[in-house]
């Protein structure tokens, strides 16, 4: 038998972190008993908090995630813990059911970053888990036995079957006949059951690129390959739409009739004016049509993750009555329960794909998705990232920034402009003389620099975003 081991111990030494969302590092690092000792100390972080005797667990589709959730539920079990395994499905169908059914949940995926990294994300009996329980979970003392056998685990459907069932019973008739949606499937967790929506929808699904490799989407830095794939399959196809995710499938990726790819926050945006929605909480990196549009009575600046985004609702809940935030990429988070085609849609504080897809097809009804885009208060947004690029580098480049900032400027190719303010919330953003904006930040998630721009045209806000990172890779 193997020794006992300390959680706190073996996640310190492991050199795994929490990112913006979950526990990220290299698949080196993520051994059994470092899956184990996460695991453990989680559960015995909320244990005081929730009467539970299930966990739930699922998994995205990167080689090394079955083997992560073999041994948490093996550490799980040392203490008298039963497992519930839904096997590969979106984190949005974990959290959801792990919500109805009053129970803790553990999703191994790395959502979108490189297939030899992976990650694990945690759920409370009510939800996402906070910052400051992450804090709780690294400093867990919790003693347990090494991992030395994983079990094989039985997939449970029920995450899957409920997911489909939260959205498809908000309609009563096949509404999307006649339209065709290209799905992308690639290594998407949900690859497998989100044309069982459409179709109950009445629309034809065509399947588009299926990939048995792990394909590592990033919904805020989409590809010029994908791009045109886009283009070409909404041409091929004659397609009403094409949808798509992130490799956990909480970030969704969606094109207009064009196959022109929608930017996530744009997208957000769409979504919670059909829902209704008074108030928002959204990241500082969101795009300033937001605010605008005039179209929601309050909008809550955060730092960029979602468990800042769901910290906010409960500051908003009081004061209005349907909340919800979006990021970025995308990610949809419903703060309260709503009313949609006069039907109960309860409230799932944690990032979706599907909720926002579904919005813009009902939007759809009455005019093509390219219009309402264009009627929107014309302000774009660019992002991308340097990989591999130390942390420190980019934290040093955010310290000198928020000191220097036109020292900054000067350097990254824009000295002709002046800052007309800054904006220290996550990272450094800088809002220039000309009305454009430029955001520097290091990634949560993986050794990255990310920036983000705003300008007044496409074509600025990505020069402004190649160009900055060009620069900052020459020095």
């Amino acid at each position: 038998m193997s020794n006992k081991l300390v959680s706190s111990a073996v996640i310190k030494e492991s050199g795994v972190a929490f990112g913006t969302s979950g526990a990220r590092g290299l698949v080196t690092q993520f051994s059994s008993n470092v899956c184990a000792a996460f695991s453990v100390a989680f559960i015995s972080a909320i244990k005081p908090f929730f009467s539970f005797k299930k966990v739930a667990i699922a998994i995205d589709n990167r080689p090394s995630s079955y083997a992560m959730a073999q041994a948490c539920a093996s550490a799980l079990e040392q203490f008298g813990v039963d497992v519930v395994y839904y096997g590969v499905v979106p984190t949005p169908a974990l959290a959801y059911v792990a919500q109805e059914h009053a129970m803790p949940a553990i999703m191994v995926t790395g959502s979108h970053i490189p297939f030899d990294r992976n990650g694990l994300k945690f759920y409370r009996p009510d939800g996402e888990i906070s910052k400051s329980d992450e804090q709780v979970i690294l400093n867990e003392i919790v003693e347990f036995i090494g991992i030395d056998k994983l079990s094989e685990l039985v997939v449970n459907h029920q995450a899957a079957e409920e997911y489909i069932t939260r959205y498809t019973s908000l309609f009563d008739s096949p509404w999307l006949t006649g339209k065709r949606i290209g799905i992308y499937e690639h290594s998407s967790a949900g690859r497998d059951l989100y044309y069982k929506i459409f179709e109950a929808f009445g629309a034809e699904v065509i399947s588009l690129e299926r990939s048995d490799q792990f394909v590592p989407i990033d919904t805020e830095a989409v590809s010029e390959e994908d791009t045109l794939k886009a283009i070409r399959w909404s041409e091929d196809y004659k397609l009403d739409l094409i949808f798509s995710t992130d490799g956990d499938g909480d970030r969704p990726l969606v094109s207009d009739e064009n196959g022109h790819w929608l930017r996530g926050d744009i997208l957000g945006l769409l979504t919670s004016d059909v829902l209704n929605i008074e108030a928002l909480a959204v990241p500082v990196s969101c795009n300033t049509a937001i605010e605008l549009c005039d179209r929601f009575s309050h909008v809550e600046r955060t730092k960029i993750g979602s468990p800042y985004v769901i910290a906010e609702f409960s500051n908003l809940a009081g004061k209005y009555k349907s909340v919800a935030g979006f990021e970025a990429n995308g990610g949809y988070l419903l703060g309260s329960d709503i009313d949609v085609n006069e039907h109960l849609l309860k409230a799932l504080p944690t990032r979706d794909a599907m909720l926002p897809v579904i919005m813009l097809l009902i939007a759809a009804q009455k005019q093509p998705i390219s219009e309402l885009v264009n009627e929107l208060p014309q302000r774009y947004t660019y992002s991308n990232r340097i990989q591999n690029f130390a942390t420190n580098k980019s934290e040093a480049l955010i310290v000198k920034g928020q000191s220097l900032p036109k020292e900054i400027i000067k350097l990254i190719g824009f000295e002709s402009l002046d800052v007309d303010s800054i904006d220290n919330t996550d990272g450094l953003r800088l809002m220039l003389s000309d009305g454009s904006v430029v955001h520097l930040r290091p990634s949560g998630n993986a050794p990255e620099l990310r920036c983000y721009a705003e300008a007044d045209n496409y074509h600025a806000a990505k020069n402004i975003v190649e160009t900055t990172l060009d620069r900052i890779v020459k020095i």
